[in-house]
């Protein structure tokens, strides 16, 4: 017997609109501040490719290298790299196995990912939340540098990029955590085809 379109079951597109309204918008609210976040980080992308190019232009064509360059664009690197970690998990661009993931149905990767969330990712942030407020209260403190440095840079505001991106990705964790819910209480996914389009 062959089945006709209409006795074919279709899994609904993903999306917000299948949400109910006070829980897509409170997922569009945090969304929109990881992508928020996201958007201002990427901007420091121009101060790093600049020291770069500047060290490298002074150092081959003038052969003045500078002392400064090398730091500037290592904390600018660190600190793009962590803060930019909850607009990284909005989009869903983290690393995961889809060889595995890819196979299962909404339902089970919705009860996975809450149970990871749940067991693993909440408790292990808010560890390192505590420790890394702490590390850069420290530095914060002592006005620390790095001492390895000719230049001696200030180092508190890479250590600061710590927590700060902890709380981030804890925030982002909130709404990747009620997608999940969602999808394990109704197979439907409010993921859009096109990662992180909902926003």
């Amino acid at each position: 017997m062959e089945c006709s379109p209409e006795n074919v079951q279709k899994t609904p597109a993903g999306g917000l609109h299948n949400a109910p309204p006070a829980l897509a918008k409170t997922i569009r609210i945090i969304d929109g501040l990881s992508v928020v976040s996201g958007k201002i980080v990427g901007w420091f992308i121009f101060p790093m490719v600049f020291s770069l190019v500047f060290e490298v232009v002074a150092r081959y064509l003038f052969n003045a290298p500078t002392i400064w360059a090398g730091d500037v664009s290592q904390i600018l690197y660190g600190m793009f790299f962590m803060l930019g970690s909850a607009y990284a998990l909005q989009r869903q661009q983290h690393i995961r196995t889809d060889f595995i993931y890819g196979k299962w149905s909404i339902r089970t990767r919705g009860m996975v990912d809450a149970a990871l969330y749940i067991l693993f990712y909440f408790p292990a942030l808010g560890f390192f939340l505590w420790v890394g407020s702490d590390f850069a209260y420290r530095s914060i403190l002592f006005n620390e540098k790095i001492v390895t440095s000719a230049w001696m840079p200030i180092i508190w505001p890479l250590k600061l990029a710590i927590p700060v991106s902890t709380l981030l990705l804890l925030i982002q964790g909130v709404s990747e955590l009620l997608k999940s819910l969602f999808a394990a209480r109704t197979n439907v996914s409010l993921f859009e085809e096109t990662a992180g389009s909902e926003t």
